[in-house]
């Protein structure tokens, strides 16, 4: 008599549920370890930050400038070294009539502002005196509470480090004197490295297959094309960036002056340069222009209004007219993502240095991503 077949070890909804279980653990691990990666990149970029923002600095300044480079080849019949020396001849005559009729002006109005800071700060407290009492007696007793005072310390100690974030070489320009030298010295070499980024020709990414023998030839092209494709990323959405914060500078700088509002070149020139991490300089500009319009003298409701007028005009002139024409579709994200990406990359790599890489940096995933899934993860035709 033949023996019965042993029964399965385990049920097909239990082999069902193992195999949920184990997908489910593998993807947390290849989240971990993605996690981790970024976590690991992020303390290497900070701890030599220091070296890499010239490079950074100068190949993104190599990818805006090379056109333009080639074309004064082209066009001059110039040698490669003569082209570059030529640009950086204009770029020192450019500088040199910035510091004769645009840098003063703005120097003095920054000078001015800073001496004038604590005279608006008193003005805001006895406005608020004044109209809200009640808002003060509360802040005052708030204040008083032990836990209260602890956070409100808490909350200034992480602003100052926020702060001290702002550019990537100010903590050590904090150690003093030789951290100073250090900042200006890493500075001072960012011209050096752009010299011979520009004397280089061709695509950045034209030979990076034949470094890369040890990779199948399929794996060789997707790792080229992606590194091709961040290339391309970070040279158009800075090129983007940089003229349209000069355009958006330019015209908050004019509208801000002609409405009477005090440092609205500086203002509008800093709001302008903080547009290159997108938003930023649409949020420190309401809450520079706000105060500043309210309580300079003279000011008030009907020049805060103005304000906001130039702020929203010129807000609508770069949404709808500036940017589709500059940038188009470039990096194809939705507004929201790229605020979650600034937050992220700039919490990773820890400071501006990630925000500016933001949005080329999720650009990129989101083309490996799309290249992954079409490519490796597609279903089967059947």
């Amino acid at each position: 008599m033949p023996a019965e077949p042993a029964p399965p070890f385990l049920t097909p909804t239990q082999r069902r549920l193992a195999a949920f279980a184990l997908t489910f653990l593998s993807l947390l691990g290849i989240f971990a370890l993605l996690i981790g990666a970024v976590m690991l990149l992020g303390q290497l970029v900070g701890f030599f930050s220091s070296v890499i923002w010239p490079l950074a600095v100068a190949g993104v300044l190599a990818l805006i400038l090379r056109p333009v480079v080639e074309l004064a080849e082209q066009r001059l019949r110039l040698r490669r070294t003569s082209a570059v020396v030529l640009l950086y001849g204009i770029f020192v005559l450019c500088v040199s009539g910035a510091l004769v009729f645009i840098f003063p002006p703005v120097i003095e109005q920054a000078l001015t502002f800073i001496a004038n800071l604590s005279d608006y700060w008193a003005r805001a407290s006895v406005y608020v005196q004044d109209h809200y009492p009640q808002w003060m007696e509360f802040s005052k007793r708030q204040l008083a509470n032990p836990t209260i005072q602890k956070i409100a310390d808490s909350l200034s100690a992480e602003f100052t480090g926020v702060a001290a974030l702002a550019v990537p070489s100010l903590k050590a320009a904090g150690g003093g004197a030789l951290g100073v030298f250090a900042f200006f010295t890493h500075l001072a070499i960012v011209p050096v490295y752009l010299f011979f980024f520009l004397l280089a020709r061709g695509e950045p990414t034209r030979k990076l297959g034949d470094h890369l023998p040890f990779l199948s030839p399929d794996v060789r092209a997707d790792v080229v094309f992606l590194i091709r494709e961040f290339v391309i990323i970070i040279e158009s959405f800075f090129r983007g960036q940089m003229l349209i914060g000069f355009i958006l500078g330019v015209l908050l700088s004019i509208g801000f002056t002609l409405v009477g509002l005090k440092f609205g070149l500086l203002i509008g020139l800093v709001l302008g340069a903080l547009n290159i991490v997108p938003y930023l300089g649409t949020i420190i500009g309401l809450a520079t222009v706000v105060p500043l319009a309210f309580f300079q003298p003279g000011g008030g409701w009907p020049l805060l209004g103005l304000v906001l007028l130039v702020k929203t005009i010129v807000q609508l002139i770069e949404s709808w007219v500036i940017t589709p024409k500059v940038m188009g579709e470039r990096t194809g994200l939705h507004p929201v993502t790229i605020i979650v990406a600034i937050f992220f990359w700039g919490t990773a790599f820890g400071g501006v240095l990630g925000m500016l890489l933001a949005i080329p940096l999720t650009a990129f995933f989101v083309t490996a991503w799309r290249l992954a899934k079409q490519k490796y993860f597609a279903a089967p035709h059947v």
